[in-house]
């Protein structure tokens, strides 16, 4: 299947080679203008991604405001890892996404906003669908109102997914070995694209999938420079993955912590995973590209050539460690998608996008950074 990355060496060098041009080329586009000096506003920036975001812009020499309710586990010690980096260039604001006035205040300071701050998991949505309401999407429309009512010039980038599309119950699918795939020859090449019909499903699906029409229609209703990145799978250093929500880290921190794993379904499930530098790269992309994608929804995602099995990953794991990995086998979950792989040819082409980093080697590296920060005990 596509998740292998293959080609002779001199395929991978000229791989490397365009992702360092189109690297150069994205740090090298100027960011939109603003009046005087304001911090970024990053909301969740202490999370997995967050985190990442906010030190690659601080290490560019931007300010940023990192706005987080440090409730999951170990975010603290990512504020704390951003703040010992960048102790001039990040300061932080500890309140709830859903405190509209420290919400609005924050707002009103800054120049930009990468909106992640969020409820990720679907399990979560299910036992509780109204806090999941009130975080995403009430959330949404109170920064998007806060923004509007502040004149509506400040850009906006907001933290989609890819269950807007549904559980894709309708794509006819034949198991490969040990992976689910289209039985379409075209959709299998190049996975699924934009113009794909919205289908929510569970409240976790209803309420970020409202949230990210919302940030599309102030775009178009109040012409708020805003737009739409709906993520695939991302995987990467300072993820702390669990059952419910980062199932790469969250297979690797089990693997070594000698855990068995839990899979839900027949582990044939198919998702297409993402380095958090090349996530981090295209939020960054889209902001400095705000005035010709405004108004736009992007799938972001490791597309088909870092498309993966679990099964294929805990393989990869087992080949990294050098020990088997107990698995258990449970029911699947509501809304559990038995493929989704992302169309990137859209994003690629409008924000300039370098080949995304080949899944093994992150995946390695990730290991890597696991046995040496001790995230594999403290996360399991």
């Amino acid at each position: 299947m596509g998740g292998a990355p293959g080609g002779a060496g001199s395929r991978a060098g000229c791989a490397a080679r365009t992702r360092a041009a189109r690297t150069r080329r994205m740090n090298d586009a100027a960011p939109p203008a603003v009046t005087h000096r304001r911090p970024i506003l990053v909301t969740g920036g202490a999370g997995f991604i967050g985190c990442n975001l906010a030190d690659r812009l601080a290490s560019d020499g931007h300010d940023v405001l990192v706005f987080d309710a440090l409730t999951r586990a170990g975010v603290e010690g990512n504020l704390r890892w951003l703040r010992q980096r960048h102790p001039q260039r990040v300061t932080s604001v500890i309140a709830d996404i859903r405190d509209g006035d420290a919400l609005a205040k924050a707002a009103g300071e800054c120049s930009a906003v990468f909106h992640l701050a969020a409820q990720v998991a679907v399990t979560t949505s299910l036992t509780d669908p109204q806090e999941d309401f009130s975080i995403n999407l009430q959330a949404t429309v109170q920064l998007l109102e806060a923004l509007r009512r502040n004149g509506g010039q400040v850009p906006l980038v907001f933290a989609s997914t890819n269950k807007v599309y549904g559980d894709l119950a309708d794509v006819a699918l034949e198991k490969h070995e040990d992976a689910w795939l289209p039985r379409d020859a075209t959709l299998r090449s190049s996975g699924i694209a934009e113009d794909r019909s919205l289908e929510f499903h569970t409240p976790y699906g209803c309420s970020k999938g409202a949230a990210d029409q919302y940030v599309l229609d102030f775009a178009r209703s109040f012409g708020l420079p805003a737009a739409v990145l709906r993520m695939s799978c991302i995987y990467g250093q300072r993820q702390m993955g669990t059952e419910d929500q980062g199932w790469v880290a969250h297979f690797l921190i089990r693997a070594l912590h000698g855990e068995p794993i839990s899979i839900f379904g027949d582990g044939c499930q198919v998702r297409d995973v993402l380095d958090v530098g090349d996530a981090v790269g295209a939020y960054i992309a889209t902001w400095r590209r705000i005035d010709s994608v405004r108004g736009r929804a992007f799938n972001l995602g490791g597309g088909p050539d870092n498309a993966i099995s679990l099964r294929q990953l805990i393989a990869r794991i087992e080949a990294l460690t050098g020990e088997r990995v107990v698995t258990r086998h449970e029911s699947w979950r509501a809304g559990d998608q038995r493929y989704f792989v992302s169309d990137t040819r859209l994003a690629t082409e409008a924000l300039d996008l370098p080949p995304p980093r080949p899944w093994r080697d992150g995946v390695a590296d990730l290991a890597t950074w696991l046995r040496a920060h001790g995230r594999a005990r403290e996360a399991a």
